[in-house]
């Protein structure tokens, strides 16, 4: 059979084909409820693009077939790696994990997803790419709001999880599109490649570069609006109230006025520096894709003023401008879907984030959060960060700012 070779985030369906696999084309609700069934197999390699590294032996490789529940792990040989006994299906196959090098450590991070295996002796080559980790990290998200269909207390809390300071001043924050998880994507236009990732509004912290520093383990929190959201104008059943936060992302809305948090600089809108006319900023009940990123040192970031920066979606005649996020500007990444079965709808390149996470509902009142490794030798902790949202992430928690004992930075109104 012929090789086929798949990029980060390729997309591969040969629907047509299923029919052979079982006899007739009847419904199946189980593939593992058919009698005689005919198993798969899969031939996979993992092709390294970063010259520096030349094997993927110790890769962790996950396949998972959503519909069907299935899930597959192994730890990568060198060479060909073989899977067998497989049940045909539709299937979403990642590789990632560290490796040494002469250079220093990498993560690696690649994937396929909607790959049909339907047959013995199928093949796979998969080419991993590397990514910066660090040293800001999302450690808890909270975007599903409160019954009844309140979700103005949702917050974002990033973490310094580095062995050093680090400074929030100029650190940028956007949702990907589109902005809840589908199917359906936007097409961006092909002279991009893989060297973007694309949002409709960008943020950023505002301050001198030295204004905001935060120690090892420390962090910081976003509001939507920071208010105390059990007030009873507002949701008293909110499971969090929001009036410490750090910073907010104030939209001037008359009905939800601004607090004594810190504004976050709006960047970009449709092509401009202006918000528009939405009465507030939120991501998705239903879960985004959100990245955190710098624009490195000696480089220049203007999407309102560069029209390279700036695209439309080509699927549609919509005159709506979205930014370009350069993908080797993104510190970290987090793609929140509906549910389990949304694998297959990701937004976020694998090379930023192989998984997925999710919790179950809207309007719930429960977040995820960042998994803690341990602790440095202070006590402050050290968390999980694999680029891989289903690891990395304990899914359907109640909210709690600072949960793993984060510090508060010094020039924090937490304190």
């Amino acid at each position: 059979m012929k090789l086929e070779k798949y990029n980060v985030g390729s997309f591969f369906v040969v629907f047509c084909a299923c029919c052979s696999i079982f006899q007739g084309c009847q419904k199946i609700n189980d593939a593992r409820e058919i009698e005689n069934i005919q198993y798969a197999s899969l031939r996979l390699e993992a092709i390294p693009v970063i010259e520096e590294v030349t094997s993927t032996e110790g890769l962790r490789l996950v396949l998972q077939n959503f519909p069907e529940g299935i899930r597959i792990e192994r730890t990568m040989e060198a060479g060909a790696n073989y899977i067998d006994n497989m049940v045909p299906g539709v299937y979403s196959v990642t590789v990632s994990g560290t490796v040494e090098s002469d250079q220093g450590n990498f993560f690696l991070n690649g994937s396929a997803n909607n790959v049909m295996i339907l047959r013995e002796h199928e093949t796979l080559e998969i080419e991993v790419d590397g990514a910066t980790v660090g040293p800001f990290a999302f450690s808890e998200i909270f975007y599903s709001g409160t019954d009844p269909f309140y979700f103005r207390n949702q917050f974002y809390e990033i973490t310094n999880n580095s062995d050093g300071t680090a400074y929030a001043d100029g650190l940028y924050f956007a949702r990907l599109v589109p902005i809840a998880a589908s199917t359906s994507m936007p097409i961006w236009p092909e002279e991009d490649g893989n060297r973007y990732v694309y949002t409709d509004r960008i943020w950023r912290v505002p301050g001198n570069g030295a204004q905001y520093p935060l120690q090892p383990g420390e962090s910081f929190t976003i509001a939507q609006f920071a208010a105390n959201h059990r007030l009873p104008q507002y949701s008293p059943n909110s499971p969090i109230d929001c009036s410490k936060c750090e910073f907010e992302f104030n939209m001037n809305n008359p009905n939800f006025p601004d607090q004594p948090a810190t504004d976050m600089q709006h960047i970009f809108f449709n092509g401009n520096a202006a918000m528009g006319s939405s009465p507030q900023y939120l991501t998705s009940v239903f879960g985004s894709a959100l990245v955190i990123f710098r624009v490195p040192e000696g480089e220049t970031y203007d999407p309102v003023g560069n029209p390279d920066l700036q695209t439309r979606d080509l699927s549609t005649t919509a005159p709506n401008l979205y930014a370009k996020i350069p993908r080797s500007y993104v510190v970290d990444a987090v793609e929140a879907v509906q549910n389990e079965t949304m694998g297959t709808a990701k937004r976020v390149p694998t090379v930023l984030d192989a998984g997925i996470t999710y919790v179950d509902a809207t309007y719930n009142s429960l977040g995820i959060r960042r998994k803690k490794l341990g602790n440095r030798n202070d006590g402050s902790p050290i968390l999980m960060d694999t680029n891989n949202s289903t690891d990395d992430f304990e899914r359907k928690v109640v909210p709690h700012f600072r949960y793993h004992g984060q510090g508060v930075p010094d020039w924090s109104s937490a304190n």
